[in-house]
Formats: structure tokens, sequence, C-alpha cells
């Protein structure tokens, strides 16, 4: 039963998140609940997914919205710039393909943190990309598998047509869900060590119902760079 309602959870949350997607200006916001979600599932927490979704969907709408345009102004200079290549004769094309093809997977390797970072850390959004950039670094070979989970759907979507269902209803949260469980642990290490640094004196403060859940403002990057050996 545990192993049918994740599952359930997962479709629910898959279905979710394609819905809020298809304004494509939303993206952003709906990659970030997924995530937000996501996390919570495979860290065992009390979750309900369309409230949870919803709520860290308000919550980042904005930064996630921008991150999301960043990432598709960078999408469209790098596919326009390669096709104009590949139609015209240009000395040196192949190195500059070679030079697109390293910014494009720079790219990928950064956002694919970008939006599990906003979700659970608060910061602005140069700081947001910044961490997750460096998160990337610290995690590489997590982020790697991190990459080819989420580009694996596109692949079997196009050389196996018939299992467009499956990729539909899990594609983006099987992935995510994955994720999660392979970050959960760092992340986790992160939270209490920024968490440590803030605490007031009086002792930590009983967080109300309904609150904020993600961590202190500006203080991930001096958690990075002060204990860049946690693994």
């Amino acid at each position: 039963m545990q192993i049918l309602n994740k599952v359930a959870d997962l479709m629910i949350l898959n279905i979710l998140t394609v819905v809020c997607c298809i304004p494509v200006i939303t993206t952003g916001a709906s990659l970030t609940a997924m995530h937000y979600v996501a996390l919570k599932m495979a860290r065992n927490e009390e979750c309900y997914i369309a409230r949870d979704f919803f709520k860290s969907f308000k919550l980042n709408f904005r930064q996630g919205t921008v991150i999301w345009l960043i990432e598709l102004f960078i999408i469209a200079v790098l596919v326009g710039d390669f096709l104009i290549m590949s139609r015209m004769e240009m000395a040196f094309g192949s190195v500059l393909k070679v030079i697109i093809t390293v910014i494009a997977f720079l790219a990928l390797f950064t956002f694919i943190f970008v939006f599990p970072v906003l979700a659970k850390f608060e910061n602005t959004v140069i700081r947001t990309v910044k961490n997750a950039f460096f998160i990337a670094v610290l995690q590489f070979p997590k982020a790697i598998v991190m990459m080819v989970l989420f580009v694996l759907p596109l692949p079997l979507f196009l050389f196996f047509p018939q299992i467009t269902p499956i990729i539909f209803l899990f594609g983006l949260t099987v992935p995510a869900w994955l994720s999660a469980k392979m970050y959960s642990g760092y992340f986790r290490k992160l939270e209490e060590q920024i968490m440590a640094a803030n605490a007031p004196e009086e002792g930590p403060s009983v967080r109300e119902e309904g609150e904020d859940e993600r961590i202190f403002k500006d203080e991930l990057d001096e958690a990075l760079v002060d204990d860049s050996h946690i693994g």
C-alpha cells in the first residue's frame, strides 16, 4: 500500500506540474513546486500533494518565473546560434559548435539544481543561481546522474512513443523524486549548518503551522565556502 500510495502521489504531482507548465510563463514556479513536494516525499515527511504544491508555487512564483525566463533566453540563444552555424559555412564552425555545446552543458549543469535550491533556500535570484552552480560542482557525480534522469524521458518518448502515457504521468516527478533522494542528505547538512549559525541566543523558535519552511536568507554562500568538503 505504501508503494501504491507513492506511485499515486508521483502521478498526481506530475499531472499538476504538467498542467501548471502549460502557460509556459509559469514553468519555473511549477518546477520549483514540484521539487519542493518531491523533497518532502523523499524524506517521508507529512505531505499534502496539491496543498504543498500550490503553497510553493505561490511563494516562489516571482523568482521562479525570473529564473525560467533566464533559462528560456539562454536556450533560445544557444539553439539559434547552433542552427545558424549548421546552415552556414563558417570558418571555425566546428570549434564554435564545441564551445556552444560546452556552454549548454554548463547551463544544464547549473539549472539542474536551481529549482531544488529555490524550493528550499530563500535568496535572491542571482545568489540562487550561484549557489546552484556551487552545489552542482560539489555534488558533481550526483549532478551528472540528475542530468541523465531528467533528459532520459525525451529519447524514450522519441524512440518508444508507445510509452507516452507513462512519460506523461511520471516523466518529471520520478526523476525529481530520485534526485531528491540523492541530494536530500547534503541539503539537510546545509540546513542544519545554516540554522545553527542563525539560531537565536534564547534558543530555537517554534515554527508556526503554514510558515515558510525555507532556510534563512543570504547565508548559503558562506556555508558552501566554509564547508566545501561536505559530501
